[in-house]
């Protein structure tokens, strides 16, 4: 591992630890980024797991996916499968992108201010054309998915392309069934809606402020 990737590495560990601590979620999932506690995945099984886990047990990740959730629900027809779709392919390609030794300047701050002004578009109910959130998607997905290389460099390729798998399904999943919950549960009333769009953008805007905040500290 580069001097590079270990700072990167480091500095994301306390991010994410920071977080957990002030969000009094202070378990020992919440300080890591991926279920392996630190060690490299050496099996399918292992990638698989950590890949599944890494979206989740992130913070900032998880924040951005509730906002693509929220998001994409604003979507109809194939747009609302195809642009988490575009998302999750970018995350591909971002973690790819960093295997490849490359760097991505400003990877961690782009990922914070994804969840914060992703959360201030949910909470002010604003939606984009089909195309421009497919689009939107594509580009933050990439910043996502380097960050996800990270936790899987000097891996064997089983492992390696089990956690592509792990870490893609479980984005897609989250994405696409936040959209479907979050229409249906929406469509009651036009009081869910806002309490949705508050519940949901306000958490990934604190995430996002809490982030980008912890990166200055």
């Amino acid at each position: 591992m580069t001097h590079a990737h270990a700072l990167f590495a480091e500095r994301r560990a306390r991010l994410s630890g920071g977080a957990a601590v002030a969000l009094t979620l202070a378990t020992p999932l919440a300080h890591a980024h991926h279920a392996m506690g630190g060690a490299m995945p050496t099996t399918f099984g292992e990638g698989l797991i950590s890949g599944i886990a890494h979206p989740v047990i992130g913070l900032d990740h998880l924040a951005f996916l509730v906002v693509a959730a929220l998001l994409s629900a604003t979507l109809s027809g194939r747009a609302r499968y195809l642009a988490p779709l575009a998302f999750v392919v970018a995350t591909i390609a971002g973690t790819l992108y960093h295997l490849g030794a490359h760097e991505l300047p400003l990877a961690e701050t782009v990922i914070a201010l994804s969840a914060l002004l992703g959360g201030v578009a949910v909470m002010l109910r604003g939606s984009l054309p089909a195309l421009m959130t497919g689009v939107a998607f594509a580009v933050i997905g990439i910043f996502h998915g380097y960050a996800y290389g990270e936790s899987i460099i000097g891996a064997e390729q089983t492992p390696l392309l089990s956690y592509l798998v792990g870490f893609g399904l479980v984005q897609y999943a989250i994405i696409v069934g936040g959209a479907l919950l979050s229409s249906r549960i929406t469509a009651q009333s036009r009081q869910w809606q806002q309490r949705v769009a508050r519940f949901g953008g306000g958490f990934a805007a604190a995430i996002g402020v809490l982030f980008l905040g912890l990166q200055l500290a």
